[in-house]
């Protein structure tokens, strides 16, 4: 069995920047264990699988090395990439169903906008365990899927060194952002999510479901720049929908291949 295979640099619009994925379009669905494998092989924080349904439809799933994960932003943003630049360019707009229902991708000229699910946090009580970890005490401790926890200032965000081994064993959530106003965007943030087998995601789109009605709030605006401050870094545009969040991010290929199993 042959199937082709896709690196692409998500968020980003130079290669060996943003979040890298492999996407692989299948003609029909591979068993789960040979998915996983396939992801453990890539080693990238995420390899995203989809199958064509009818024209512009396709379903969509995700692993890391280590597990299936219900929401990936990067992974999203490089398929609908690989769709419209490869596959379907007459398409402006695609529909993915997926673990975390029907999301939508929309091609504005090189930048393409996921409307993904809302995540808003809720304020939560920080486990000693946790600031530990992190190396010191966040300014406000919240949550959705991930925790979210709130910094002073960028300078802050970019010098935390986790314990990635401590922050495995604090239970009930997949990851860990953390965030602060921006010195040139509107926010800054970073990711780490060891116990998925990612000790730092490079840029994560299903974070941003939790820290753009976060940071809207907050600025009371609707329309943000963001920028994820991981050594390779990436730029996020985001709109605030009440229930639906848009994000919006360029991408470019750095390989394409062929699977053989």
């Amino acid at each position: 069995m042959k199937f082709p295979v896709y690196h692409v640099d998500a968020f980003t619009q130079q290669v060996f920047g943003g979040n890298p994925a492999a996407v692989c379009p299948l003609e029909s669905w591979l068993s789960v264990e040979t998915m996983q494998a396939i992801a453990a092989e890539h080693n990238l924080s995420e390899t995203a699988f989809f199958v064509a349904t009818a024209p512009g439809h396709y379903q969509l799933r995700w692993f890391t090395p280590q597990v299936e994960v219900d929401l990936c932003g990067h992974a999203t943003l490089a398929s609908a990439f690989v769709i419209f630049s490869s596959m379907a360019p007459q398409l402006d707009r695609i529909t993915f169903e997926t673990a975390s229902g029907v999301l939508k991708v929309e091609r504005r000229g090189t930048l393409l906008v996921m409307d993904f699910p809302s995540r808003r946090p809720h304020p939560a009580a920080l486990s000693p365990l946790l600031g530990q970890a992190l190396g010191r005490e966040p300014r406000e401790t919240w949550k959705s899927r991930d925790y979210l926890l709130l910094f002073e200032d960028e300078e802050t965000i970019r010098s935390l060194q986790p314990d990635f081994d401590a922050l495995k064993r604090i239970p009930d959530t997949l990851g860990f952002i953390v965030t602060a106003p921006g010195n040139t965007v509107d926010f800054v943030s970073r990711f780490f999510a060891p116990g998925a087998g990612i000790a730092e995601d490079p840029v994560t789109g299903s974070a941003h479901s939790t820290l753009i009605p976060f940071w809207a709030d907050r600025l009371g605006r609707t329309t943000l720049h963001a920028r994820q401050i991981s050594p390779r870094s990436g730029e996020l545009f985001c709109e605030n929908l009440i229930d639906r969040v848009l994000i919006g991010g360029h991408c470019v290929f750095f390989s394409q291949g062929m699977i053989t199993l």
